[in-house]
Parts: C-alpha cells; sequence; structure tokens
C-alpha cells in the first residue's frame, strides 16, 4: 500500500567488511586465517605483483590464491571456461587475452617459483577484471533510495579480498558467489540460447533481463531480493539463500518499482494509512451506503503529520471526498482483518514501498500475484521478521505501531526478472509491467 508523507530515517550504515560483497564478521562465520607461502613462491608473488594486486598479497604474507602444493589448482579452469564464454556476459573474451593466460598455465608445470608466480598474478588479474565488468551496470535502471547501494567501480583489491574471504575458494569460484543467483541462472539461459539461434528479439529481452539480475548483489552481502515478475522473495546471508516466499506485489496500474533501500524498522501491530483513491472509491460509497468507520475498523485523522487529531463524524463531508473534492486520512486500526498483518517492514523512500505481512491469503495462492498498490504483501512474514530481528515478531502488547529496529540495517532490492528456463530453451512470463519492450 502507498503511504503518504514518507519520512525519511537516519540511522547507522549497513555493517560490511567490503561494500562488495564480503560478509558480517562472525563467530559462525569468520575469516580464514592466512597460512604462509613458501618463502621462494612468496617472493616471487612479490616480486611480480603490483598495485591493488600486490596489496592484497601483502596483506596475506603473499600466499597463492589460486597454486596450492606447488601445482595451480582446478580453479583456474573455471576462470577460463567463464572468460572464453564472456560474451554471455554481454562481454569480449578477447578483453581477457585466454591465451596468454593459458601458456601462462602450462608454463607454471614445471613448478619452478617464478613461474608458478607468473601464472598466479596472471590469473589474479583476470579474474578482478573480469569481476568488475560483469559488476558494471549496464542498459537496466535501478532507483537507489539509499545512495550507499549505488553500485560502485571495484579496484582489484576489493575483488580479491572479497574472494578469498569464503573457506571454500573453489565453490566461490563455481558458483560466481559474487554474483547473484539469479544472474548465474540467466548467464546459463544466455549459453543455452546462444547455441540454439535464439531470435534477436528474445535475444535483447533476455540481456535485458540480465542487466537487471547484475544490479543485485551476490549471498554473500545480507540482503532480501522481490522479484515483481514471479512474486517471489528471497533473502540472503553468508554465502547462501537463507529463505524464499511467495509474495504479492503491484498490480499493472499500481506497479511495484525498480528500487534499492535499506530495511531499518519493524512496526508491529500496524495501522493501514489507506492511499486517498481507496478512500474515494471504497470507503466514502461504505460509508454513504450506512456504514459507519468504526464499524470498518478505520478512524479519519486531521492531517498526515506526526501528531494528527482524530476527526468527529461531524467533521467530515463524505460526498465531497466521494467525488475526489476533498482529501481525507483514513487509517485502520491494528488487528488480525487489518490489511497489514502483524507487521510490516519499512525503508526510507520516497515511492511510500515497504513489504508487510496480509490477512488475504488467497491471493498469495494464485499464480499470478499482481494485485498490491505497489507495496509487498508477505506469504510469511514471521519468518522474515526472526531472520531480520534475530526474534519473534510476536508481542503481547496491543500497543499499535510499535516501532522495532533492526539490528544492522538490511539491503532490499525489488527488480523484475521475467526470463525463465523451458525444456525447449528459453521463454518470458507475462510482461505485466511493459518493461521488457
Amino acid at each position: 500500500m502507498h503511504v503518504r508523507g514518507a519520512r525519511r530515517r537516519c540511522a547507522p550504515l549497513f555493517l560490511a567488511l567490503l561494500a562488495f560483497g564480503a560478509p558480517l564478521a562472525s563467530p559462525a562465520f569468520a575469516a580464514p586465517a592466512v597460512q604462509g607461502a613458501t618463502p621462494a613462491l612468496a617472493s616471487a608473488i612479490r616480486e611480480e605483483a603490483g598495485g591493488d594486486i600486490k596489496r592484497f598479497y601483502a596483506a596475506r604474507a603473499y600466499k597463492p590464491l589460486w597454486i596450492r602444493a606447488g601445482k595451480v589448482g582446478p580453479e583456474a579452469a573455471m576462470l577460463l571456461g567463464y572468460l572464453s564464454t564472456a560474451s554471455r556476459d554481454d562481454l569480449k573474451s578477447s578483453s581477457y587475452d585466454v591465451e596468454q593466460l593459458e601458456a601462462l598455465i602450462a608454463g607454471a608445470r614445471t613448478g619452478d617459483p617464478e613461474a608458478l608466480a607468473r601464472a598466479e598474478v596472471a590469473l589474479s588479474t583476470s579474474f578482478a577484471r573480469y569481476v568488475r565488468d560483469m559488476r558494471s551496470p549496464g542498459k537496466a535502471k535501478m532507483d537507489y533510495a539509499d545512495k550507499s547501494l549505488r553500485p560502485k567501480k571495484q579496484d582489484a583489491e576489493t575483488v580479491l579480498r572479497a574472494a578469498a574471504f569464503p573457506k571454500d575458494f573453489g565453490a566461490y569460484l563455481k558458483n560466481m558467489g559474487w554474483m547473484s543467483e539469479h544472474y548465474v541462472r540467466l548467464r546459463t539461459l544466455m549459453g543455452r540460447a546462444q547455441a540454439q539461434g535464439t531470435a534477436k528479439d528474445a535475444m535483447a529481452r533476455l540481456r535485458l533481463n540480465l542487466d537487471r539480475a547484475r544490479l543485485l548483489p551476490g549471498p554473500y552481502v545480507h540482503h532480501v531480493v522481490v522479484d515483481a515478475s514471479s512474486g517471489q522473495l528471497w533473502y540472503y546471508d553468508a554465502g547462501k539463500r537463507a529463505g524464499s516466499m511467495k509474495v504479492v506485489v503491484g498490480a499493472p496500474e499500481t506497479q511495484t518499482p525498480m528500487l534499492a533501500g535499506k530495511l531499518q524498522w519493524a512496526i508491529l501491530n500496524p495501522y493501514w494509512n489507506v492511499p486517498d483513491y481507496l478512500a474515494q472509491k471504497s470507503i466514502a460509497p461504505k460509508v454513504l451506503a450506512g456504514r459507519s468507520l468504526a464499524s470498518l475498523r478505520m478512524e479519519a485523522l486531521s492531517d498526515w503529520g506526526p501528531s494528527p487529531r482524530k476527526l468527529a463524524a461531524s467533521e467530515i463531508d463524505w460526498p465531497a471526498v466521494a467525488a475526489g473534492d476533498q482529501p481525507l486520512r483514513l487509517r485502520e486500526l491494528p488487528g488480525g482483518a487489518n490489511s497489514m498483518g502483524r507487521v510490516k517492514f519499512l525503508f526510507p523512500n520516497d515511492e511510500g514501498i515497504y513489504l508487510h505481512d496480509t490477512p488475504d491469503r488467497d491471493l498469495l495462492a494464485k499464480p499470478d500475484r499482481h494485485f498490491s498498490n505497489g507495496c509487498i504483501r508477505l506469504e510469511n512474514a514471521g519468518a522474515l521478521g526472526q531472520w531480520l530481528l534475530h526474534r519473534s515478531i510476536r508481542t503481547k502488547s496491543k500497543a499499535p505501531e510499535q516501532a522495532v529496529a533492526l539490528p544492522v540495517e538490511v539491503p532490499v532490492y525489488l527488480t523484475y526478472i521475467t526470463a525463465i528456463a523451458t525444456d525447449r530453451g528459453i521463454a518470458f512470463r507475462d510482461d505485466v509491467y511493459g518493461r521488457d519492450s
């Protein structure tokens, strides 16, 4: 539901080791200790590396990332595979000099420390460039309610630190841990589409979907993703998906926008602020037909300010409200039937968009879930609340609008991905918002 008079709130910045995507440090997910390299190899890497690459290696006592027990590890082959298929990312393989990289890897088979160091540094350099290029925004547009989430160009040291942080570097490479799982899925779909000679129009549409997914962080960032095409929500932490659920999103005439911000508050026992057009088109006709606001569990307020006065029935010109000549602030009282359910999760944005519980479960069972006024209705607000707050959203108090600050601000990304895989190749969901043209 749209909320008028949205206000930005100041809160501490989201705690992260790396803006690029390193996870929060915690006892359950601590950075692995760096073990030293052989003196000869460490010395050779120190001589070979320079700039950002050298700073990365210096911080880890020149321990190699790609070499183990004197041999280039299998992660190098994974990287070569990505570079040779970079057209799937709308990039050029020729930009990464794959043949030269293959030659350096072959030369390292001798076990000579200098040859190993040349291969090691070249692999890190190519990997950092590839990740930086993949993470560069394409044609898709996103509104950033929190400017700190706007994509920034990553230097090599930041990219490599994020890759070295997980305990399993091989799994990080295999799963493209620097990218969203939605991007990885679409990249695979792009490879299939290229192999099948898919029509140009469909390829252009698929690339636009890929660009939308390119704006999403990888799973090592603590964050939430809402896809307004499929009506699904996912949340991520510590390199994996922590949960998912169905959601109801904006109808075609009240679309859920492409928007990124930071969740900051849970509001328990919330009011529902009725949008102006619903006050005019839905509530006013009911009152004029004989219903009272009390029977609708609603109350009228004098304004949209922080301390409004409750209006008496005699103060309201309902014919003027029904005609659209007089705006009226209405809100629904908390309770089991409240349109917000038990909780709403707020992130400051000028669109008045938020995530909330819902008592209307029937809409969640529908295959097409485009019914809201732009906000996101949650299938399992309790599960998301437990993950965000590290506690239950249940409260013994019946007091309305209990504001609970999240322990950390959590980025939320509202996106729109229509491309799907089928047995025959690629297909697209109905473009209900008309954004694929």
